[in-house]
């Protein structure tokens, strides 16, 4: 074969691998074959157009953002949903605490990533992992992607790993960690609601706020009803919504029970893998000793250090609940999973709310 042959037909196979990429990217989640999940590939749902690092939403895929995140080692979070069209959501306006009641074949994408520098948080960014949960024969499942060092696709990694991770902060500081990415399992231990995998961040208490849409700003509860993903409105005026750690308009009290909700809620309350411990940390419990105000734990072991209460009034510093968030060793750490760092503004936000409690 001549060279010109040679090259003609070289040519021809990157034109064939192009198209099939091409296919392959041109899917949108109307066309996932859930049978066959979970796809080897995160591009194969189709849930993000062109450039798939770009994270830009295809057509039906809805951006959300919870009014109070949870901690994962400062990593940046991108969150979209999609239901299949001609389905709704469902909801309980006497139960904030619980998540929307989605329906069948609904898909909730969370992405977690890096931006290079913190005080250009559009700029250069690694994504480090893309978690889906998909409601599937009626039952929640995860499914875990790592991406790929050169951040053209993610691949299906059920067992987890650690992922060396750098960044800048917004003061400069440079940081070095081993980003932890749970495994499936892992992810039930969070994601339990009444010994049911179940979803944890869209609720009504968490979305009654206004994010940006492109062009148009609009408060999430409107624009879910508005794309047919929600049942009905709800009453705005009846939701206690959760206060970012950031928002310099909320009082340190709404600010420090939202962070409590989000990152410990879940598991310390009724319904979750920690009720035993009688602690109850989500946004709707009104008695401080279900907080921890003056209780003693029931079994904490070292976890408790030298305190007696999980919340000593008047002494952030020296209550078990800042003593394990302060923590990143396994039997002390709170929560158990999902960082290998501290939060020292939670934890500075908790300290000072309890500074400010009275007995």
């Amino acid at each position: 074969m001549n060279s010109v042959k040679k090259l003609t037909l070289f040519a021809l196979f990157i034109w064939i691998g192009v198209s099939c990429f091409k296919m392959k990217q041109s899917r949108i989640p109307s066309e996932i074959d859930f049978e066959k999940l979970p796809y080897k590939k995160l591009s194969e749902y189709g849930f993000f157009k062109g450039d798939l690092a770009n994270l830009e939403a295809n057509e039906g895929v809805l951006l959300y953002e919870p009014a109070a995140s949870l901690f994962t080692d400062y990593a940046h979070k991108s969150r979209f949903v999609w239901i299949p069209k001609g389905s709704k959501a469902n909801f309980d306006i006497n139960d904030q605490d619980k998540p929307f009641d989605f329906p069948e074949q609904t898909i909730i994408v969370k992405n977690f990533y890096y931006p290079a520098d913190f005080s250009k948080p559009k700029g250069d960014k690694r994504i480090l992992e893309t978690r889906l949960l998909v409601k599937k024969n009626n039952k929640w499942e995860a499914f875990p992607y790592k991406w790929t060092n050169d951040q053209q696709d993610a691949d299906y990694k059920s067992i987890g790993g650690v992922i060396p991770v750098s960044w800048k902060d917004e003061k400069g500081e440079m940081h070095n960690i081993k980003y932890a990415m749970p495994n499936k399992n892992q992810c039930k231990s969070c994601h339990n609601r009444n010994g049911t995998f179940s979803p944890i961040g869209p609720k009504t208490k968490q979305l009654n706020h206004e994010i940006s849409y492109g062009t148009e700003k609009k408060n999430q509860l409107d624009k879910w009803v508005e794309v047919g993903y929600l049942s009905s409105l709800p009453d705005k005026s009846k939701i206690n919504g959760l206060k970012s750690i950031n928002d310099a308009t909320a009082s340190l009290d709404s600010k420090a029970r939202s962070y409590l909700d989000v990152n410990c809620g879940h598991c310390h309350s009724t319904y979750g893998p920690a009720a035993s411990s009688g602690l109850r940390l989500n946004f709707e419990e009104t008695d401080p000793y279900h907080w921890g105000v003056k209780k003693s734990p029931v079994a904490a072991g070292i976890g408790a250090g030298t305190f007696k209460y999980d919340i000593n009034p008047g002494k952030g510093i020296e209550s078990i609940l800042t003593y394990r968030m302060n923590s990143t060793h396994p039997g002390i750490m709170m929560p158990e999973i999902g960082r290998v760092s501290v939060h020292k503004e939670g934890v500075k936000l908790i300290s000072d709310w309890i500074d400010g409690l009275k007995e």
